[in-house]
């Protein structure tokens, strides 16, 4: 386990490390200047803050001093807003983001996984196609109109919750229920389908003919099994729920970290982005790192082939 554990581990640093590089001398080939773009009429101010930030610097010499900023967990201070630091704003905004991502991620995964046993199980009734139907009107449905249609409804026609805002609890309710809802249904089509592989292998027919009971049988050996492989998919999945939804914080009125990063890439705020893209590299990556380590808990098959 220990020797699986530190492969893991280096291929998580190497990985954060090709996608700071990379992205590091990408937006280095983007055109245009920052601060020209937060003030078009002053060049030579403009130039004087490239020299200062020492973005006038060798290619190189940025990059190495990008490195070691990042080897001190430092990302820096936002070009276009003076004296705030992209620490600042991931400290500040992160929070909000992950407590609509956990909260949507809480509803989502159970709902969905259960939703899709049901559908399975059920194959071929009227539950099983009235779920399907949903799961394709749902994931048809733009996130921004189930996201108008949800204010429509519960703020406009009900009275029931704040159309957006971030207040108290009551503010999470729609936003985290229009983030979830693609959550179950992903789990949902892909439970009911992976139900169904399970259930024609040779060990189902095994275990029927040994006489076990129909609810041992899904419970033990096609639910157990069935379940395994979406948990190479929750690393991603989580990820990128911590990362926001720009366009359901923005309707909402959330004041997550989604707007920074779009807004920061129109800003050519090259702090900003970069450290942005990093952290959402870190996130991505040490989710993925404990999903490898739960999979190889829950499989111990996965060790053995490593």
């Amino acid at each position: 386990m220990a020797r699986y554990i530190l492969k893991r581990l280096v291929i998580s640093l190497l990985t954060i490390w090709a996608i700071a590089t990379i992205s590091f001398f990408l937006m280095r080939l983007l055109p245009g200047n920052p601060f020209i773009v937060a003030n078009p009429l002053d060049m030579t101010n403009a130039q004087k803050m490239m020299d200062y930030y020492g973005l006038s610097d060798p290619i190189m010499e940025q990059y190495f001093r990008f490195l070691n900023n990042l080897l001190h967990l430092d990302f820096g201070y936002s070009l276009t807003h003076a004296g705030r630091s992209v620490n600042e704003v991931i400290k500040t905004y992160f929070p909000v983001t992950a407590q609509l991502a956990i909260q949507a991620l809480l509803i989502g995964i159970p709902t969905g996984i259960l939703l899709g046993i049901l559908s399975a199980y059920r194959r071929g009734g009227k539950l099983d196609y009235s779920l399907q139907m949903t799961t394709i009107l749902t994931t048809a449905v733009p996130s921004y109109i189930l996201a108008a249609l949800f204010q429509l409804i519960f703020t406009v026609w009900l009275h029931w919750l704040p159309a957006g805002g971030w207040k108290n609890f009551s503010y999470t309710i729609l936003p985290t229920l229009c983030l979830s809802l693609g959550i179950i249904t992903g789990h949902c089509r892909s439970m009911r389908t992976l139900m169904l592989e399970v259930g024609q292998q040779d060990y189902m027919r095994t275990a029927k003919a040994k006489g076990l009971s129909d609810m041992r049988i899904i419970v033990f050996h096609q639910i157990r099994n069935a379940i395994l492989p979406m948990i190479t998919n929750l690393g991603l999945e989580i990820a990128g729920m911590l990362m926001g939804s720009y366009v359901i914080e923005r309707i909402f009125a959330v004041p997550g970290i989604g707007k920074y990063f779009v807004t920061s890439i129109n800003e050519l705020d090259y702090t900003m982005t970069m450290g942005l893209v990093v952290f959402q590299a870190i996130v991505v990556v040490a989710a993925n790192f404990i999903v490898d380590l739960l999979y190889a808990v829950v499989d111990p098959r996965v060790k053995v082939a490593d």
